[in-house]
């Protein structure tokens, strides 16, 4: 008689175990994997999806499907047309009844994204989860000057008012003095708080100092608390040591603190002048470290020049055990390493995972060498606009933290060019998974590749001046710290190819009017698992001649063979959006420069911010643009920050599979009333209308 045999699969699993294997995939390409197994892993994968953020037009809210149970992180933000006041096109009951239904499908929402261009979405939307714990508003317009002081966040602190825990405004434009009154006027809820993120992009000047105190006093409990401020002494209320001891004795529980200079949200790459000096100093510093034991996480970019700021940073070890990730802007002194047997400052700051040194004058090779000796646990370091830092200061370094370090960022060096950059990386090129460096060219193409061959053939002797680099260099070498020195050659730069192998995203700052194409001679053509990638382009078109070749060089990103993801942000480059005066171009013919090429990628999502005219206040999609955006067809996401005639944007229904497309005006201002392009509500309807209406293969 044969006996018979049964094979057990995954589905025969009981339903508890596999809810629960379900619940704890986090990724939402995995989980829509997932769900197309069989029509039981189906329903739980809606059973048990706990964040959800909608597409698609607004107006079609009512065919919302009612299987999302469990969703509990809602994100409101995305729905079409982007940038209006969600359902204020419908009549007022269809607006309730809208929301109503929102509450049917989703009756767990505790966290909540919203774009509020007026309080008048949230009237609607808060009354329906009384339960909320986080709201994060977004808003790129202009606040309108007919909603009353603290009217955007009066409908928060009324309907939320039992559980509210954490309230996110970075992306939402308001007026400073809007939010220090709510807080007072509802101190109930203001004193649960436990986040509070106010770091807003668009701000010119931040809160003033009385404001942080105020608000300060108003959220004793917060443990996660960022703030745009203005700490310029030349400005009224600037921030400086008094506020900064109001925060730590007022607020004792932080874990997280970010105070950043607006001058630095806005450009974040500006040099400093020369002689600035902030109203912090070393003393206060103490203090408010000895006032926060339980801070993890620290940003302090003050953008004027914090002074022999090294006492306070080993005070900062000593005082904040839990700390692990630590920016700092303009601090000066933060490592002397006058002593080679003795590490001070930021050095002795050993448990930290991340650190990021911006605009330290005074910061030299032996200060990096001594960082790398005493922060052993470093996994993301970032340097930028420190002059004094050479290639052999930051490969020595990086040496040191080999087995650790896997996220690097190298900007505004004036010694660390691309090259030099990479040179510098070279020991864990085996090993790092993100980097960011600038695209400084020494010369022409030619001359990089002739000076990346004669580095590896001729030995450069040192100067007399570089006697102490070279005693600490030696002793890193014969250290069990450094193990790996020994592996180099006798320049101090690895003699064999060099192969990223774990690279998975790479970040890019070049210059308008620059070429990418010397991109892979400098050491970057081997990233077998190179996936994503961001390019930012920055600079004035205005007076410059048309470059010698007709392309920026996108097509030499073909070589990687798994990049799939790319961000173009041509944002801050500014040209005349017009006609532009003889012998210039223009800013189509601008964007025709940086896009050609991108069609031999195989790309298949794309977040792009064209070119802007700021006199105007235009950034919109040319022709040229659209053109060879059409010609990426491996496409399925595109996303285009700024706006685009209606007939440019139906080139993009030209690609097969592309399933998801949106205009985004998310930078400050956005246009309130869109005269310069077609791209309006109907536009936008029946642009989607069309996108939606195709066959995609898949």
């Amino acid at each position: 008689m044969a006996s018979s045999t049964t094979t057990t699969t995954l589905s025969d699993l009981p339903d508890v175990i596999l809810s629960t294997i379900s619940s704890l995939v986090s990724d939402s390409r995995a989980r829509n994997s997932l769900s197309l197994v069989s029509h039981k892993f189906l329903a739980l994968e809606r059973s048990t999806r706990s964040h959800l953020t909608l597409r698609g037009n607004a107006r079609d809210l009512s065919l919302v499907p009612g299987c999302f149970r469990s969703v509990s992180h809602l994100d409101l933000s995305f729905l079409s047309p982007w940038g209006h006041t969600l359902l204020a096109s419908l009549p007022l009951d269809h607006q309730s009844l809208l929301a109503l239904r929102l509450k049917i499908c989703f009756p767990s929402v505790e966290s909540l994204n919203v774009y509020s261009r007026s309080p008048t979405s949230l009237e609607l939307l808060l009354p329906q989860w009384p339960r909320i714990r986080h709201i994060k508003l977004l808003r790129w317009h202009q606040r309108a000057s007919q909603i009353p002081l603290g009217g955007d966040f009066v409908p928060i602190f009324e309907h939320c008012c039992g559980f509210l825990e954490s309230l996110d405004l970075s992306a939402f434009y308001h007026w400073t003095e809007d939010l220090p009154p709510v807080l007072l006027r509802y101190a109930d809820v203001a004193a649960r708080l436990l986040r509070l993120d106010l770091l807003t992009a668009s701000f010119t000047e931040g809160y003033k100092s009385s404001e942080i105190v105020s608000i300060a006093k108003s959220c004793p409990n917060l443990r996660d608390f960022r703030i745009a401020c203005t700490f310029d002494p030349r400005y009224f209320e600037f921030v400086g040591d008094e506020t900064l001891s109001a925060v730590a004795t007022n607020c004792p529980n932080l874990t997280l603190l970010h105070m950043v200079d607006t001058a630095s949200l806005a450009n974040p790459r500006a040099i400093p002048e020369a002689g600035g000096d902030s109203a912090v100093t070393a003393g206060t510093l103490i203090e408010v470290f000895s006032g926060l034991p339980n801070l993890e996480e620290l940003v302090l970019d003050v953008g004027k020049n914090v002074n022999h700021s090294g006492v306070a940073l080993e005070a900062l070890n000593s005082k904040c055990k839990k700390l692990r990730a630590l920016k700092l802007g303009q601090f000066q002194g933060v490592c002397s390493a006058t002593d080679w047997g003795r590490l001070d400052g930021v050095a002795l700051c050993g448990g930290l995972q991340s650190l990021s040194i911006k605009n330290s004058e005074d910061l030299t090779d032996m200060g990096l060498v001594a960082v790398g000796r005493g922060c052993c646990k470093l996994t993301k370091f970032e340097i930028q606009g420190c002059e004094n830092v050479t290639v052999k200061g930051l490969r020595t370094m990086v040496t040191l933290r080999r087995m650790t370090l896997t996220d690097v960022r190298i900007s505004c060096c004036k010694n660390l060019d691309t090259t030099s950059s990479l040179k510098a990386i070279e020991p864990i090129c085996d090993r790092i998974k993100k980097l960011h460096i600038d695209c400084v060219w020494s010369g022409s193409e030619e001359e990089v590749k002739e000076k990346l061959e004669t580095s590896e053939t001729n030995h450069q002797d040192d100067d007399d001046d570089d006697d102490d680099y070279e005693r600490s260099l030696k002793r890193c070498k014969y250290s069990s710290e450094a193990e790996h020195c020994s592996t180099s050659d006798g320049n101090g730069f690895f003699s064999e190819e060099r192969v990223w192998e774990k690279l998975e995203y790479l970040s890019l700052w070049i210059s308008v009017g620059e070429f990418l194409t010397p991109l892979p001679m400098t050491g970057l053509d081997d990233c077998p698992n190179l996936e994503e990638i961001r390019i930012k382009i920055e600079g004035d078109c205005r007076g410059k001649r048309r470059p010698a070749e007709p392309e920026f060089g996108l097509s030499c990103l073909a070589l990687y063979p798994k990049l799939s993801k790319m961000k173009l942000d041509c944002g801050d480059t500014i040209g005349f959006a017009l006609t532009a005066p003889p012998m210039q171009m223009d800013l189509s013919l601008w964007e025709r420069f940086f896009l050609t090429g991108i069609g031999s990628l195989s790309l298949s999502e794309l977040d792009y911010w064209p070119p802007q005219d700021r006199d105007v206040n235009q950034r919109s999609l040319s022709l040229p643009g659209a053109g060879l955006l059409q010609e990426c067809l491996t496409l399925r996401k595109l996303f285009i920050h700024g706006t685009a005639h209606e007939h440019f944007m139906n080139f993009l229904l030209r690609i097969p599979n592309l399933r998801d497309v949106q205009l985004r005006a998310d930078y400050y201002p956005a246009p309130e009333n869109d005269m310069s392009t077609e791209m309006r509500v109907g536009s936008c309807s029946r642009f989607e209308d069309q996108l939606n209406s195709r066959n995609i293969i898949d």
